[in-house]
This record gives structure tokens, sequence and C-alpha cells, in this order.
């Protein structure tokens, strides 16, 4: 059965699928002008379908995302899945990661309808990403990924009781790149007002100064044989492929990138002073309920994405304890294996201690927070990941069959699909009321998800003494 609503712009037609109104490639914003900042969507006449997904915004090749672009530059688009239109539901909007230069709201893993049949209107939505949504050039916005994200929220608040969601009860909730974009949108003062309850997983720490990210998009010019400027006028799908090319040899700019430099990271949000005028850490206003946690082997994917998982050296150990430990003797006496204290300084610089200072910083301010960490060892791949970066995404989502994210799980136990179900269930709790079913962090309460959750005192004591400060923005070394 098809459905048409009227929506900023006109009127969509979505449809029925099993019990749910689902509506896809609804444009929250024009197609972008290049390196602007969203504007409002044009009128349309007559009925816009509103079946498939928009085409994504130009993509890194990793994991394949350049093969499933489409044509066309109607990038800005959400997609909505309800239970039931006839209104007052909580509304849960969804932001996906991919290191801030890759991800796309289509992808199998994203798909909102388990989750929506928790009682929640969900929302996706597209963004952009690499050098089109975080490269930094004199004369353009800054951050253009997190305006799009505003501009996203925007709509949701104009539109989203056609959807019978409330925009009165809004939750944002991300992983990764979209759970570091959680946490830059709680201290924009642009977003304020737009979402009221905010869920971070696995948020990454890296946020750059203005010199730092104009010194890389420069470089990722370089690439291109061209000066920054000249950017604008270089076919969007071009613009990927500068970025990976230099993300390759990032090693080689160590001296003069620092850390950005050791771990490859190339994009991330601009403390810019204006559109993010500080970091999470230091602007929150507690005005927002907040959820945020991580998994506890954050960095044992990206290792073995790199082809060195079992393979760490004392020296290779001892290395990235000094890149990236605030106290790397600290680190060495504490975890004297090479594979561990690798695996540990690198999670807590990039994911767990920027997630559990943010939830330190929530408490400063005087806003309710709730922390946990996914303990359980997922059983695919050969177990050999245990709870590592991104297994939560399709416990979140329900999604233990489909997409790339699966893998982490395998063939479903019953003991994954019931953590799942219980994910699902604190999220959508949250969603609905504040209370994911467990003490504050107030209290010195963190939830350890796993076959049999508990409630403990956070477990990673050892990290928390090191990390005495929250991370600082990235700078020119």
């Amino acid at each position: 059965m098809t459905i048409d609503l009227k929506v900023s712009g006109g009127v969509v037609r979505g449809g029925t699928e099993a019990d749910l109104a689902v509506f896809r490639g609804i444009p929250y914003a024009a197609p972008p002008q290049r390196f602007g900042a969203p504007q409002p969507v044009p009128p349309w006449d007559g009925v816009r379908e509103a079946t498939r997904f928009g085409p994504p915004p130009p993509q890194s090749s990793a994991f394949g995302m350049d093969a499933l672009t489409e044509e066309g530059d109607d990038w800005l688009t959400v997609n909505v899945w309800s239970p039931d239109l006839s209104g007052g539901l909580p509304v849960m909007v969804w932001i996906q990661g991919g290191a801030y230069t890759f991800g796309m709201s289509s992808l199998p893993e994203y798909d909102g309808s388990i989750l929506a049949r928790g009682g929640v209107v969900v929302v996706t939505f597209n963004y952009r990403v690499g050098l089109e949504g975080f490269g930094y050039l004199e004369g353009t916005p800054s951050n253009r990924g997190l305006l799009d994200q505003v501009a996203a929220l925007e709509w949701v608040q104009t539109n989203i009781s056609a959807f019978g969601g409330d925009p009165g009860r809004v939750t944002l909730f991300g992983q990764s790149a979209g759970g570091g974009s959680v946490a830059a949108l709680l201290a924009m003062p642009r977003a304020a007002g737009l979402f009221h309850r905010a869920i971070a997983q696995s948020m990454p720490g890296t946020y750059f100064t203005p010199e730092l990210a104009a010194d890389i998009t420069r470089a990722c010019a370089a690439e291109l044989g061209l000066q920054p400027a000249e950017l604008p006028a270089v076919e969007s799908r071009l613009l990927p492929a500068a970025g990976d090319a230099l993300t390759a040899k990032m090693g080689q700019f160590a001296d003069r990138w620092g850390q950005a430099a050791y771990a490859l990271i190339p994009f991330a949000p601009v403390v810019d002073g204006d559109v993010l005028p500080t970091t999470p850490w230091r602007g929150l206003s507690g005005a927002v309920e907040l959820l945020v946690g991580h998994t506890r082997h954050e960095q044992r994917l990206l290792t073995a994405l790199s082809g060195m998982l079992g393979t760490i050296t004392e020296a290779q150990a001892t290395e990235a304890a000094r890149v990236f430990g605030p106290d790397p003797r600290r680190y060495v006496e504490s975890f004297p294996d090479p594979e561990e204290l690798y695996e540990v300084v690198r999670s807590d610089w990039l994911f767990r201690m920027p997630s559990l200072k943010l939830a330190e910083a929530q408490l400063e301010v005087g806003g309710p927070a709730f922390l946990y960490e996914l303990t359980w060892a997922a059983p695919g791949m050969g177990g050999m990941l245990g709870a590592c970066h991104g297994l939560d995404v399709p416990l979140v989502f329900g999604n233990l069959t489909a997409g790339q994210p699966a893998m982490l799980i395998g063939d479903p136990t019953p003991d994954a699909v019931a953590l799942s179900e219980q994910m699902r269930t604190a999220w959508t709790a949250f969603a609905t009321n504040g209370d994911p079913g467990w003490p504050p962090y107030a209290t010195g309460s963190t939830r350890l998800f796993d076959v049999e959750s508990t409630v403990a005192a956070y477990p990673e004591q050892v990290s928390r003494q090191i990390w005495r400060d929250p991370p600082s923005v990235l700078d020119l070394a």
C-alpha cells in the first residue's frame, strides 16, 4: 500500500513494509553547492516517490564504498521508518560512522525496521564526508558535514509529526564518526534545541585545529596537482581518491601532523570557533540527556584490518604508548604483553577515553549521564576480534545477518539474539523516557553488556587513572 504525506518541499509517496510505514530518499536540503552550506529544499510539483534511498555522497574506496556510489548530487536525503503515523512516538535519528571519509544511510546494517518495531520512529540520513564534508578551505564554511547534520535535524523538527513522531522527544544516536558527530553537535550552538537526548557509541576523540585541517587539505589538493582554492571546481567523484592517496602515505607526515598522521586520520570536525566553538568535553551545557559508551576491544578490528593482529612487537607497542599515551611509562608497566599494550593504548586514545571523558564532562555541568561498555566477545571471524569496534551496530539495530558488521557476529546464536534485544530495549527506553535501565553514572555505575549483563564500577580503571584530562585538539606538531 502506498502512503502520501506532506513535508517541506511537497508531497512524498512511501509505502508499507510489513507493519511499518517506510519512506526513503526524501530531500532535507537542496543538492549542495560545492563546498557550500546546505540550503533549503526547493519545492516540487506533484508527488515525489520516496521508495528508494537517495544517492550517497562521494565515498572513499575503503571497504569498497566507492563502488556503491550513484549518479546525481541529490545526496542530502532522509529515510523514515514509523510503526504508527497517528503521532506521539519518540524519535531516534541515526548518524552513521565511517572515519568522516565514507558512510551512507542505504547500507543494510542501518535498516531501521527492527528498531522501529520497538515503538520509535527511526530516521537515517546522508551527510557529506571526506573533502566535501570536512576539508578546510578559506572562503568556504567549515564542518559542512556537521552543518548537513544540523539541516537534517531541522527537517526532523519541522516534519516528523507527519510520520507519527514527537518533535519534543528526539534522540540523536551514532557510532564511531557518527558518535563523534553526536558529541560535536552537543557543543554546537546551531544544534541547540534540535534534539533532547543523545547516544554516543564509541566516539573518536579526534577534533582538528584549523591549522592542521588546512594543512591536510592542502596536501590533498596537491595529490591532484592543485591548490586548495581550486578544489571546488573539481568533479566531486575525484575528491575521495585524493584523500585515499594521502591517507596511504600519511605516515610520512608524522613530524608535521603528529597523532593524526600516526593514526592515518585525514579528516575530523574542526574546532573553528564558529560552527564548532570548542571540543565536546568543554562545550556541554548539560541540557541534553546523555548515554555514552564503548566496546572493550575497540582497536582489535583496526589492527586486524592492517594485517598486524598477532604480530605486534615490543618496539611497536612501546612506540604506540609513546605516541598516544599521556603517560607512556605507566602504560608499559601496566600492560607488559606487547599485543595487549598496543590494543589498550590505541583503544584508549581513539575511542575509550574520549567516551569516558564525555560522561565525566556531562556530570561536571550537572547533566544526566549513563555509561556502558560492550564486553561480549563475538564468535564471528573465528572469535579473534572480541568485543571490537563496530560490534555494537548490528546489536543496536538488530540486523544480525545484514551488512558488513554482521560478519563480526557470524551465524546468530541465541546469545547474540538476546544481547541484541537487551541493547535495543535499553536504547529505545532511553529515547522514550530517559532511563536505559541501569543507574546513572553519577552513582559510579556502568552497564557491562554481555551474555550475562551486569552493573558494576567502570572496569578500565588503569586507563582511567592514566587519562586525567580529556583529549587535546589535534594540531600541527
